[in-house]
This record gives C-alpha cells, structure tokens and sequence, in this order.
C-alpha cells in the first residue's frame, strides 16, 4: 500500500472520537474492550483534557509486543533455544550461504554489545549450532558460521515461530492485516527517522 493510501486511514485513526471520520468511535471491536480502553478512559475521567490516541497505539503495540514475544518463545523453546539466540541463527540463516559472519557483523545487526554476543555464541556453539574459526582474510579476526544442525534448527524454529505469529494475525482479515503492515511501516519508519 502506498503512503498516499494510508493518509487516509491515518487521519482517521488519529481523529478524536468526536471527531472520528470513519462514523465510529474508534473501536473496531464494537462494544469491545482492551485493556488499553480502560486505561484511556480512566485518563478522560480525571484529565479530559488529554488526547491519549499515542497512548493507545503505543500501550496495544507493547502489549502486543510482549505477548506474542512469549508465544514465539515457547515456539523456540520446543527446539531448545530461546529468543536471543534465534535471533543468532536466524541473522546467519539470512546472510546465504555459507551462512558467515564477524561477531561485530552479528553484534551490528541484532544491536548487542560484544560481550552480550559472547555470551550469545559461546551457548549456540556448545550446543553444536555454530561454530567459530579464525577469519582467512583478518588474522585478528574470527567468523561465525551455521553448522549442519543449526540450519536444521533455525529452519524450524522460523517456521515454528511464523505459524505462532500467523494465528494471531488471523483474527484480521487479509486486507487489513496488509493495512497494519503499512501503518506500522510507515510510524516506524517517521520514529526512526526522528531520533536523535
């Protein structure tokens, strides 16, 4: 969906409920409830003042966030490794054969201080799903590489996590999962930007 699309929707997921251009009171759950409602409605009845629209879009995205984050876990878990370390994997599943990589390639990518990735890498390579070896072109430098049972694991493991992550999405409709998509792009994308 292109950004000319979405404005749209953007201004009509922004509006106040007074205000909503879509004829409905901003929930499209109906007379549905989160938990997000309540928080927002405790906040109009002693600051009525306050447009809590960020509020409610941040709170369901966190919320969201954290409850999909242990469904997929336990998804990982199933192929005895937990979140972080999929991550590992998957960054090496992704970079193509022969699935190699610098620790600082890894550290860069999944955002971690190098004794974070240390602890990271010491775990996955006692567990035979990588292996590290001096790098033929940096004499001071070591690479990481996906064994044979790691890129059995990780294959799984993102099939595991996407099917979790799938079901979820299910309770929306195609067109407007793809909706989301692009909402969430495109606030992404602007908060990114916007950082000092």
């Amino acid at each position: 969906m292109r950004v000319s699309e979405e404005r749209p929707i953007l201004d009509a997921m922004n509006a106040r409920p007074e205000q909503r251009t879509d004829g409905t009171d901003g929930r499209d759950g109906g007379d549905r409830k989160d938990p997000v409602d309540a928080i927002a409605e405790q906040w109009a009845g002693v600051r009525p003042d306050l447009d809590t629209t960020a509020m409610e879009v941040f709170g369901r995205v966190h919320r969201l966030s954290r409850a999909m984050g242990d469904r997929v876990e336990k998804a990982y878990a199933r192929y005895g490794i937990a979140r972080g370390e999929f991550d590992v994997l998957a960054t090496l599943r992704r970079a193509g054969e022969p699935y190699t990589l610098s620790p600082r390639q890894l550290s860069g990518t999944l955002m971690l201080t190098t004794g974070g990735m240390t602890g990271r890498l010491d775990k996955l390579e006692r567990a035979g799903l990588l292996r590290r070896s001096p790098d033929p072109h940096d004499r001071r430098g070591l690479q990481v590489t996906l064994t044979e049972q790691g890129l059995a694991v990780v294959d799984q493991a993102v099939g595991a996590g996407l099917a979790v992550q799938t079901e979820a999405l299910a309770a929306l409709p195609p067109d407007r999962a793809r909706q989301l998509t692009g909402l969430l792009r495109e606030l992404l994308l602007a908060t990114e930007r916007s950082q000092p």
